[in-house]
């Protein structure tokens, strides 16, 4: 089993300063990954319901937080370390062009010599679409084309695609992923999530716990669209009873993220850079199961 951070451009991370401490520990105690989420936009007195939460709300109601952007953060922590790989988890992909986004991860893949794991969602906060001006009703559509469209980005030598929101045609995206692709990883606590992690990603984040219908959903959804559901990576957020860990390991868990603020509501595993090298003993206890 695999352990990760999550979500590490938040609380105290956006100082740049204890963001390279808390990789730079999370790499030497033997972390795997530190995981980013992303919010454009926050409109105050949002009415749309956060789905991690009975109260529907981020950050225990708070509308204001920093959240840097994800993909510049992961940049900027990138060159202090060597082994740890950076992901999203989430970045909400119907609210970018995916040509761009195409080529942000595979230059961060390529600098990184491809330690880039593509966390994506579909997005819950319907008003942060409208600041955006991109469709909320359509974002489930969006989100499976340009998934297809930006792997022919990474992987063709002369890239060509004609779909309902994307089109190009001999499109070179230079430089490609260092393996010609990046594993996509479909976030969310939905079943609409966990078949499309399923039928179209390389693996599954449901978020909160390990839901074993969700898991088995994702697995269901490869197997009909013949697809391995054993090549499904699965992670999910560490429990707060860590003897779980073995039952984690029994339903197909692959990795564990520990969250290392309380920005998204929860309880926070991890109080600072200094508690990091705490999970060393952890992580080398579990790694084997």
């Amino acid at each position: 089993m695999k352990f990760g951070l999550r979500y590490c451009n938040t609380g105290p991370y956006v100082d740049p300063k204890v963001a390279i401490e808390l990789v730079q520990a999370g790499e030497a105690a033997g972390f795997d990954s530190a995981w980013t989420v992303e919010h454009t936009v926050v409109p105050a007195g949002y009415a749309s319901a956060y789905p991690y939460s009975d109260s529907g709300k981020m950050a225990g109601g708070v509308d204001d937080f920093a959240l840097p952007d994800p993909l510049i953060w992961m940049a900027y922590v990138a060159s202090a370390t060597t082994k740890l790989k950076l992901a999203t988890g989430i970045l909400i992909l119907p609210q970018h062009n995916p040509v761009i986004v195409a080529k942000q991860l595979a230059s961060l893949d390529h600098l990184t010599d491809g330690r880039i794991i593509f966390g994506v969602g579909v997005g819950w906060l319907k008003e942060e679409f409208a600041a955006l001006g991109v469709p909320f009703t359509e974002r489930g559509k969006r989100t499976d084309e340009y998934i297809e469209a930006i792997r022919t980005l990474w992987r063709d030598d002369k890239p060509t695609f004609h779909g309902e929101y994307v089109n190009f045609d001999e499109a070179y995206c230079r430089p490609q992923p260092v393996r010609k692709s990046i594993p996509i990883v479909i976030g969310g606590h939905s079943k609409a999530a966990a078949q499309r992690a399923g039928r179209l990603a390389d693996g599954y984040f449901p978020a909160r716990e390990a839901p074993a219908e969700l898991i088995d959903c994702a697995r269901r959804a490869a197997e009909q669209h013949g697809r391995d559901p054993a090549a499904i990576e699965i992670t999910t957020s560490v429990p707060d009873d860590r003897r779980l860990l073995r039952d984690y390991a029994r339903l197909g868990v692959d990795r564990v993220l520990v969250p290392v603020t309380t920005v998204t509501g929860l309880d926070s595993g991890i109080k600072g850079p200094e508690d990091v090298l705490r999970w060393k003993s952890i992580i080398e206890e579990y790694a084997d199961i």
